[in-house]
């Protein structure tokens, strides 16, 4: 029996590409929150959850109590499912439904275009009396030639769901949240953009698989444009509300922000597709800088080739880009914990007088490097290196702003009268002992 046109090889890896990294996707959003609150505690030199395990209060279930804390996912996902889903009176009920799920799906539809295993050899087989031919096919959730410009029209419909869920609320805390959101994302689109542009021209192309692929031939990205690399990094936090870009839902300023008057499973949307458009992104930045499925930087390893296409190739590729994925995640939370937050102000500032500026020259100059042909290594460095130069001289000479400038107050330890020497450093013995529950000799006599 022959099969459909449409029941191709081609199609039914797509299929199971897109099932299996949408299972990874929701598992990992879930387990992120835990890795956030552990790495919040290392920082903060704390424990962190290391209670929650799965024994679920069962005897028969002992060994499996603690394991670290991992059942602590588990716990809050029940916590939210079973909380009452409240809806606040006088709110706009059909966006305010509809706002969660405009934040989630774009997050969970970005991958599809990712190459995460490169391209694997299928047998020709039957299924359900119907012969499938088979043959070399890509293995990404759609092999479409506008990978790029899908993922860009897919990451910029976060900010609809941001939007709404801050104007529905009837709540003028939301409502900040979400215009702050809104200015934000849009002002760091543009450089965001660009950044991609300097990444096309460099390779050529649009198609993932291809980039991967230049990469693999020519070198990493992230070397050759390091400067490129980092400012693509500050955009995606910015576009995925990370901090320190999170001044949509300052709780000091604004309660929550846009999500103040939700709560249980819309509420715990909102907190997952956060995670879910940083993956997004992170696998993005994999994909332009970091070689996408390749192991190492200039070495032609046997397992991570374009050329490997056994099952057991595209198993290491899926894992090698996972682990990308999952390390740059783990920057971003570092990067939550040590960074304070930025005013709302500076955020704009630094948008429309800094990155923009710099991601306009960045894309001029990779421009002329393409157009004369120096796209080797050492020219894009070089380039990128004298740019980072340049603007860092440059910064000191830029008229500064002298908005929200500290008051002195008279008499304060910042401030203190002529003449009085203010100390505010401690002196009991015991609060300037480097090891107080043992102390030594000197310091307990």
């Amino acid at each position: 029996m022959e099969a459909p046109s449409w029941l191709t090889a081609q199609f039914l890896v797509n299929a199971v590409t897109i099932v299996a990294v949408v299972h990874i996707m929701l598992i990992s959003l879930a387990y992120c929150v835990y890795a956030e609150r552990k790495v919040c505690s290392y920082i903060q030199d704390r424990i962190g959850p290391n209670r929650t395990g799965f024994d679920f209060g069962l005897p028969i279930l002992k060994p499996l109590r603690g394991m670290l804390g991992l059942g602590q996912s588990l716990a809050d996902g029940l916590k939210f499912i079973l909380k009452e889903d409240y809806t606040p009176n006088r709110v706009d009920k059909v966006l305010f439904t509809l706002a969660p799920g405009l934040v989630i799906v774009p997050a969970l539809m970005g991958f599809i275009v990712i190459p995460w295993g490169g391209w694997v050899d299928i047998p020709t087989f039957s299924i359900l009396g119907m012969q499938i031919q088979g043959g070399i096919v890509h293995v990404t959730g759609a092999n479409v030639n506008i990978g790029i410009v899908y993922l860009l029209s897919i990451a910029s419909l976060g900010v609809y769901g941001v939007t709404l869920g801050g104007f529905a609320s009837n709540n003028k805390f939301s409502f900040l949240g979400g215009i702050r959101a809104t200015a934000q994302m849009i002002s760091y689109e543009i450089p965001l953009g660009l950044m991609i542009l300097c990444v096309l021209l460099t390779v050529g192309t649009i198609v993932p698989d291809q980039i991967v692929r230049h990469q693999i031939e020519h070198g990493w990205l992230i070397f050759h444009q390091p400067l490129t690399a980092l400012v693509f990094f500050i955009t995606i936090l910015a576009e995925a509300n990370r901090a320190p870009f999170d001044n949509a839902e300052a709780e000091q300023e604004l309660v929550a922000g846009y999500h103040t008057e939700y709560s249980a499973m819309r509420m715990a949307l909102f907190l997952l597709a956060e995670y879910g458009h940083l993956m997004t992104s992170a696998a993005f930045f994999a994909l332009l800088f970091l070689g996408g499925y390749q192991l190492l930087p200039f070495m032609h390893d046997p397992l991570t080739s374009p050329a490997a296409v056994s099952v057991g190739a595209v198993l290491v590729k899926l894992a090698v880009f996972f682990g990308k994925v999952f390390g740059l995640i783990g920057v971003a939370m570092f990067v939550r914990w040590t960074i304070p937050r930025l005013r709302f102000d500076q955020i704009m500032h630094g948008a429309w007088q800094m990155v923009i500026p710099l991601s306009l020259v960045l894309v001029v100059s990779v421009s002329v490097l393409v157009y004369f042909g120096a796209t080797g290594l050492l020219p894009m460095l070089g380039v990128n290196l004298s740019i980072a130069l340049l603007f860092t001289m440059l910064l000191p000479l830029m008229p500064r702003r002298e908005v929200n400038k500290r008051l002195p107050l008279y008499g304060s330890r910042f401030s203190p009268m002529p003449g009085e020497r203010v100390s505010t450093a401690p002196t009991l013995a015991l609060a300037i002992e480097d090891r107080p529950v043992e102390g030594s000799h000197a310091t307990m006599t």
